[in-house]
């Protein structure tokens, strides 16, 4: 090897190529027709550049990887227990059982979905205290869909292959995930004043004049209850009065509704905006889940409904969103809707749900009140009443993105960087630690 090399330097390196050719004996000269063709062959998907990860998502995956045993993730939207632990609904179980007994077959479901299980959604957003006697489903075309974001996806397809691919308005903030699917939709999103930043609470003077500047006749998404991120929800007074403009204007109401009961722990109450819409006269579409109240996150269970002023108008309109599912997802799950329907066809079982849900729902609102007491009684100056005026899941805490940062890194607490609470996530067993994190980054 040593008389090699000195060889090889004393001949100098124009003559490297031959050298090594003659003694490994491999054409030099093919080996860029080589590499490209390898390179052709391996790189297929190269174009294709690294998507940014989920906010959501990629809090939950640096939660995981943490060592700290009193790390806290307050960055998903599924309920929790006391301890901390996912909760299958006693209700669900029992309706599971039932099921199993039936041994139902495994067929497919059409690709409307299942019509009694769309009629259960209807009647349960539709009919009660402030609503509909009774469903006339003439009046209601419907589809069942793979949950919230599903239905928003159909409902936003629909907008944009028969109204010219509008613009829609959503509150600022909203679900991030409602401007990808507006995009994605073809649609445009623009938005309208919604949270007020200073207090924490509604912009209500804000919203209604942005409303009110809208072209007529335009879509706005609005979020029936337990507004996602902020928790701040419109007085029943003022979706009256929200009502009264939208109907001046002949707006469309295009309500996200993925708390139904979660919010108050009463299922009618909930429902007040969407029924007061309906009460006066509006045109609505209105995206259902059931993964927060029923427990049902994996199961994908939901339903896009839109009130409609015929018979022959429900049946186009469905004619239409069966054309969109097919190519999409052809048809959706079965088990899911079954537990469904197992509870709400059963009066007993809905009203065993009913009870099971509003303890779901005092449990988040007994968090708020101890968070906030938590702090206060720590001597934080800042005002942290807004934890308790919010509703439902989420709790917009104020926290400014570089708060944020340093509770997750000296104190393993995991949120999103908007400052947005999961209330599930807070325990009594986890409840002081996160309180003195929070003091010691607002200090």
């Amino acid at each position: 090897t040593r008389n090699y090399n000195m060889a090889m330097a004393h001949q100098g390196l124009a003559s490297i190529p031959g050298r090594i050719n003659a003694h490994i004996n491999i054409n030099l000269n093919a080996i860029p027709a080589l590499w490209k063709s390898a390179t052709r062959y391996s790189s297929s998907w190269s174009k294709i550049p690294q998507g940014p990860e989920d906010p959501i998502l990629g809090v939950t995956l640096a939660y995981r990887d943490d060592p700290n045993p009193k790390k806290i993730n307050l960055g998903v939207g599924a309920y929790r227990n006391n301890e901390g632990k996912p909760l299958v609904l006693k209700v669900v179980r029992h309706a599971e059982k039932v099921i199993f007994q039936k041994e139902l077959d495994m067929e497919y479901l059409p690709v409307i979905g299942d019509k009694s299980f769309i009629k259960n959604a209807v009647k349960l957003a539709y009919q009660g205290p402030n609503g509909l006697a009774d469903i006339d489903m003439k009046h209601f075309a419907g589809i069942q869909t793979l949950s919230g974001t599903g239905a928003c996806r159909m409902a936003l397809e629909l907008f944009s292959r028969f109204m010219d691919k509008p613009p829609v308005y959503v509150p600022n903030p909203t679900w991030a995930n409602h401007t990808n699917i507006i995009k994605d939709s073809r649609c445009e999103a623009k938005t309208y004043r919604y949270y007020d930043a200073k207090t924490c609470l509604l912009d209500f003077k804000g919203m209604m004049e942005d409303i009110s500047e809208m072209p007529n006749h335009s879509i706005i998404l609005l979020h029936a209850c337990a507004h996602n991120p902020t928790g701040v929800d419109p007085s029943p007074h003022q979706w009256d009065e929200l009502s009264a403009l939208m109907k001046k204007k002949n707006h469309i109401p295009f309500f996200d509704m993925a708390y139904q009961g979660f919010t108050s722990g009463d299922c009618d109450k909930d429902a007040y905006a969407v029924r007061k819409f309906k009460k006066d006269g509006h045109h609505i579409a209105l995206a259902q889940s059931f993964s927060k109240n029923f427990g049902l996150y994996s199961h994908r269970v939901g339903c896009l409904s839109l009130t409609t002023g015929s018979q022959e108008e429900t049946n186009a309109v469905e004619s239409q969103l069966k054309i969109l599912a097919r190519p999409m997802y052809s048809n959706p799950p079965i088990f899911g809707v079954r537990v469904v329907n197992e509870i709400l066809s059963d009066p007993k079982q809905e009203k065993l749900w009913r009870v099971e849900l509003k303890d779901m729902a005092e449990r988040i609102i007994d968090m708020r009140k101890g968070l906030q007491s938590a702090l206060e009684k720590l001597g934080s100056t800042k005002n942290w009443g807004h934890i308790t005026k919010q509703h439902g899941m989420f709790c917009y805490s104020g926290l400014t993105p570089e708060q944020v940062d340093k509770l997750r890194y000296e104190h393993s607490v995991y949120l999103t960087r908007n400052g947005r609470i999961s209330m599930a996530g807070v325990t009594p067993l986890n409840m002081d630690y996160l309180a003195h994190a929070i003091h010691a980054v607002t200090k």
